[in-house]
């Protein structure tokens, strides 16, 4: 099994960058992971928030994928472990910085051995999977968005009101130090097949409608991952959005 990675990032119309991105896809192992994390808490808070939810998780995947076999076989455990510490890493953080108090990152790591993917989640970062021209997203979604999509559905509210919600994106969970109310980590593995393609994003991306992005990965399915992510980006950027939140992008297409 190959894996085809590539990434994307931009600052959008934000004053500075908040999200942070590391993955580890080396020639010849059978196994690769990414980490992505979208900072909250303002300028120098947010960004440091960001940046040590993926030190700390890149660094302690990579030691336990000395041991891959065991991983695999511990991964619910050991991933609510390194979230567990990694929230701890921020309560210290704040702790000897109060100004960053309030500083929290949402993360998704999606991690493949062979053709098995496991992730973990907290926050409205999406992952998400396309097949046969289909996308969907597959991890959880920690914010409001899922209610007010049920509220869309009911017809409480009509199409418009729902993607313009001011509560939209308030997050549910978040890694920021205190109690994380929602965790998803995925213990069974989801088979990943030769072609299928997998996107690890900020919340930035999803200035795009899902339809706006499948649309874009079917119009690029066969071409390299490179190419997927710098479509992606380029789509985002041509909405010209004032309010374009910071956007990361992994690519990962399966080869």
């Amino acid at each position: 099994m190959l894996y085809d990675y590539a990434t994307a990032m931009s600052q959008g119309r934000r004053e500075y960058q908040e999200d942070s991105l590391a993955a580890n896809f080396c020639v010849g192992d059978p196994y690769g992971f990414v980490v992505l994390a979208d900072g909250m808490g303002g300028h120098a808070a947010g960004d440091v928030a960001s940046k040590i939810v993926v030190t700390e998780v890149f660094s302690e995947l990579k030691f336990k994928l000395s041991d891959y076999e065991a991983l695999e076989k511990n991964i619910g455990l050991i991933l609510h472990d390194i979230v567990q510490s990694t929230n701890e890493c921020i309560r210290e953080h704040v702790k000897a910085y109060p100004d960053h108090h309030g500083m929290g990152s949402t993360l998704v790591a999606p991690i493949f051995f062979e053709d098995r993917l496991y992730w973990i989640s907290v926050g409205d970062s999406p992952l998400f999977h396309f097949r046969d021209g289909a996308l969907s997203q597959i991890n959880q979604d920690h914010s409001m968005a899922p209610q007010i999509d049920m509220m869309l559905k009911t017809g409480q509210i009509d199409e418009e009101t729902a993607r313009n919600h001011p509560d939209r994106n308030c997050l549910t969970s978040v890694i920021m130090g205190a109690n994380i109310p929602h965790i998803d980590c995925r213990l069974s593995p989801k088979k990943v097949e030769s072609g299928d393609i997998l996107i690890a994003a900020s919340d930035g991306l999803q200035y795009l409608t899902n339809a706006e992005i499948e649309e874009i990965l079917s119009k690029n399915e066969k071409k390299p991952g490179v190419k997927i992510a710098t479509e992606l980006l380029e789509a985002v950027m041509q909405l010209d959005d004032p309010d374009q939140d910071n956007i990361s992008i992994a690519v990962i297409k399966i080869d």
